[in-house]
């Protein structure tokens, strides 16, 4: 799933390029990507018409384009969604699921899906916020991200700190990919729990989750195939410059170490058993809640 970098990425993309643009028309070529929008696809489409962006904006890894009613359109890229802009006439996209022509240009904004977990809805006077995010942290990219707050919160939670790293209503944007990465530039281990860590080691860690996510919106993003695409369709390079994700048995680049995968929260941790030690009887693996089905995926 894309996380902050990417779609901010995304999000600079539009910026760039649909903002004071008014929408001449909205084509919906399959009804899940708005599902959330309970009236319809026709009654998305006849909302949008005639509507102008006129910002866009991002909260953790939800984008929104304010409109000139004062409304929004709101979106998550899921799995594989993909915002992109488009000459008019260019060949639709195998998965291309919904439209808005631009009046005024030759371009058109089209947002493409193959799983079809991500979607587009319509968020009543959420220009400045939508409702629908309100309880979604800062990420710690944002101006406004309250450092403190964060690690004090931290500190009071018996989580381990990886897993508080992806708790969206603590702190926004930080997925699996950069929880890792920061994780091993801060020389602490997922398990370790945020009450038995001290404020300089989480400061570290939210340190090093900026050090990470600002190097890979220089590079564009991560980009593991063709799924995450900027709104040019171009893919990231973040991934070359990886230092434990998906480098399962291949030397830490700071001390040698053999990097070692282990299952977490159906999805899979990387990290370097000497330069992050697991805390006593953890026996060196991300700890699943009771109950779950941990699958060794990427």
């Amino acid at each position: 799933m894309p996380e902050l970098p990417e779609v901010e990425v995304v999000r600079r993309g539009l910026e760039r390029h649909v903002l004071d643009r008014r929408i001449e028309a909205v084509e919906v070529l399959h009804p899940r990507p708005v599902r959330r929008h309970l009236p319809g696809p026709e009654d998305f489409a006849a909302v949008l018409t005639g509507r102008t962006f006129t910002a866009a904006r991002r909260r953790g890894k939800y984008l929104w384009l304010p409109l000139d009613s004062g409304d929004a359109l709101l979106g998550h890229l899921g799995m594989s969604g993909q915002m992109l802009v488009q000459p008019r006439g260019t060949a639709d996209e195998r998965h291309l699921r919904v439209r808005f022509a631009l009046a005024g240009s030759d371009i058109e904004l089209r947002f493409v899906d193959q799983r079809m977990f991500g979607g587009l809805s319509l968020s009543s006077g959420g220009a400045d916020l939508p409702e629908e995010l309100t309880h979604i942290a800062r990420d710690p990219l944002d101006e406004a991200f309250d450092d403190a707050g964060f690690v004090g919160r931290a500190r009071r939670s018996s989580s381990g700190i990886k897993r508080i790293l992806l708790n969206q209503t603590m702190i926004s944007g930080v997925g699996n990919i950069y929880a890792d990465e920061a994780l091993w530039l801060a020389r602490l281990h997922g398990d370790r729990p945020g009450d038995r860590l001290r404020a300089v080691d989480i400061e570290r860690v939210l340190a090093a989750a900026r050090t990470v996510m600002t190097a890979a919106l220089r590079q564009g993003g991560t980009s593991f195939d063709a799924l995450y695409v900027n709104v040019n369709g171009e893919s990231g390079y973040f991934d070359r410059s990886l230092e434990v994700y998906g480098r399962q048995g291949q030397p830490c680049s700071r001390c040698g170490a053999a990097v070692r995968r282990t299952s977490f929260m159906n999805r899979s941790s990387f990290f370097c058993p000497r330069c992050q030690p697991a805390p006593r009887g953890s026996g060196g693996s991300a700890r699943p809640r009771t109950g779950t089905n941990v699958l060794p995926t990427r």
